[in-house]
């Protein structure tokens, strides 16, 4: 894959993750962001803001400084402290923004460039291939929680149960027409 293809590829693919988090928290009422299954797990308002936070660390002069900012404070981004669904999704929002652009700025050439982080060189794919593996774990935690706290309210992000075939026979039709 030539390296403009793989940037774009990346480009999608972080979008998919976006839009599979925010399909997901739209099913869900305003207070079940701040739900939790136990004392010890994290609401889907804390793992937004954790994201954001890591985004926001990862992707500010994401080739030319250290992407543990250190103003980051990882620790709050684990504490829900006077956030409103509002706040949280607006920071969340802020955050993708910084990604999607970054990607978007990188240049083919940037590929054969390194990063820090903590401390630590990593080659720029494999700090995007990190960060979108992170995203994505927290990505599926969400769909879970939303999932979870729609309850009869939830409407499939993919195939539907038993619907596979039918999926199948109307994208094979798809690709005949085209």
């Amino acid at each position: 894959m030539q390296p403009q293809d793989q940037l774009k590829c990346w480009q999608v693919e972080f979008r998919k993750l976006k839009t599979q988090a925010d399909r997901a928290v739209a099913q869900v009422r305003p207070e079940d962001l701040f739900r939790t299954l136990d004392d010890e797990a994290n609401s889907i308002a804390i793992l937004m803001k954790h994201i954001a936070g890591n985004m926001r660390s990862r992707w500010v002069d994401f080739l030319t400084g250290d992407g543990e900012k250190p103003d980051r404070n990882r620790d709050t981004e684990f504490v829900v402290d006077e956030e409103t669904p509002e706040s949280v999704k607006q920071r969340w929002e802020a955050s993708w923004k910084l990604l999607l652009d970054g990607l978007q700025a990188l240049r083919p050439e940037d590929l054969d460039r390194s990063v820090l982080v903590r401390g630590e060189r990593q080659p720029v794919p494999e700090a995007i291939l990190r960060q979108m593996n992170h995203y994505a774990s927290h990505v599926g935690q969400i769909v879970l929680l939303a999932k979870h706290f729609a309850g009869d309210r939830w409407q499939t992000l993919s195939v539907p149960r038993g619907q596979s075939e039918q999926y199948n026979v109307a994208m094979r039709q798809k690709l005949e027409r085209a």
